[in-house]
């Protein structure tokens, strides 16, 4: 009786993945988060790096821990993934620019 060890799916990462991925989500927390403690930069620009930042992290962790790239499942990951955030785009646009205008032409401008 022979076990199969294949996943099928994505190859999982190397102890030396997982701490480069640890190393720089640390590092993409921090350098926000002392950017916000001395408030050196008007708010704007603030909102702006910390989106920044986000984006960064959420594509470490997409790559490094969830191992997330064009080859995992045939790419049926990245496809699955790209309409996801499509999806979101949509509705977090559209939602705003419905509130920009209700508030426009409730105001009476």
């Amino acid at each position: 009786m022979s076990h199969n060890t294949s996943h099928g799916g994505a190859s999982h990462g190397s102890v030396k993945s997982y701490i480069t991925g640890f190393i720089l989500s640390v590092v993409l927390t921090v350098i926000p988060f002392w950017i916000v403690m001395e408030s050196a930069l008007p708010p704007s620009t603030v909102i702006l790096v910390i989106a920044a930042f986000a984006v960064a992290q959420i594509l470490v962790q997409l790559i490094y821990f969830l191992h997330m790239d064009t080859k995992s499942e045939g790419g049926w990951n990245m496809i699955a993934f790209v309409f996801t955030v499509l999806i979101i785009a949509i509705i977090v646009v559209g939602s705003l620019w419905i509130m920009f205008h209700l508030n426009h032409n409730m105001m009476g401008h």
